[in-house]
């Protein structure tokens, strides 16, 4: 698979402190990859530099041929990356129509966005049971099918999900990743997970990254750091 999107050196700084250091990474195209690491490693900024929602310090980040760490978040989502964040995060006082057309604000193909979201609804048929409904009285499982489904509206050849079983019970849990699977597998879009659960994101991905105080110290095959005894210790509970 070709690469499709590259960190290069990436540094961020946050009040003279470096959030990332140096980081550097690949995504290659319709695969899985993950980046997993501690809490407060810097997973979520390391999204946040891809998406332009935080400036580079230095370093490059490249998007499918295109060098884009110089471009507004706007064009970036334009090219085809979506963020669906950590927490959630939807618009709790708009209708659930309303969040996932959100999604697809600079989108201008309106047949198409009609189409996709039948799709996405069809996917997540209690959304299309609640779609009058505001966003925020949701549960918390239906509020992280939304987030991922108004990132979808984007038409996205990139996502980037943060954490998108942060707070769920085991059998929502299973559920939602059954979804992320779907995408990769029946949309091809590439995807960088970051998942609190390094076992589960270990099993999904191809590639994996580790990330400790904002530095990459270890990368692989997923499923070759999820035999590594000092990934077991560290994130596997032994």
């Amino acid at each position: 698979m070709k690469e499709f999107l590259e960190l290069q050196n990436v540094v961020v700084k946050y009040d003279k402190s470096s959030a990332l250091r140096g980081v550097s990474l690949r995504v290659p195209d319709k695969g899985i990859t993950t980046l997993i690491g501690a809490n407060g490693a810097g997973k979520t900024t390391t999204l946040r530099a891809i998406s332009g929602l935080v400036q580079l310090e230095s370093g490059e980040i490249w998007f499918n041929g295109s060098r884009i760490d110089l471009l507004k978040a706007e064009r970036r989502v334009a090219l085809g990356i979506a963020q669906s964040p950590e927490g959630k995060r939807i618009f709790p006082y708009m209708s659930v129509r309303d969040n996932l057309m959100m999604g697809a604000y600079l989108r201008r193909d309106r047949k198409a966005i009609k189409g996709d979201l039948r799709v996405i609804l069809g996917n997540f048929p209690r959304l299309n049971e609640r779609l009058t409904q505001k966003g925020g009285s949701l549960s918390g499982g239906e509020q992280q099918m939304l987030a991922i489904g108004r990132a979808l509206m984007a038409s996205p050849k990139l996502m980037l999900l943060d954490e998108p079983t942060m707070g769920l019970s085991p059998l929502l849990v299973r559920e939602v990743l059954n979804i992320v699977r779907d995408i990769n597998d029946k949309n091809g879009v590439a995807l960088l997970l970051i998942e609190q659960n390094a076992q589960i994101a270990l099993e999904m991905a191809e590639t994996g990254y580790v990330l400790e105080n904002g530095s990459i110290t270890m990368t692989d095959r997923a499923n070759v750091l999820l035999q590594s005894a000092q990934i077991r210790q560290a994130y596997l509970g032994g």
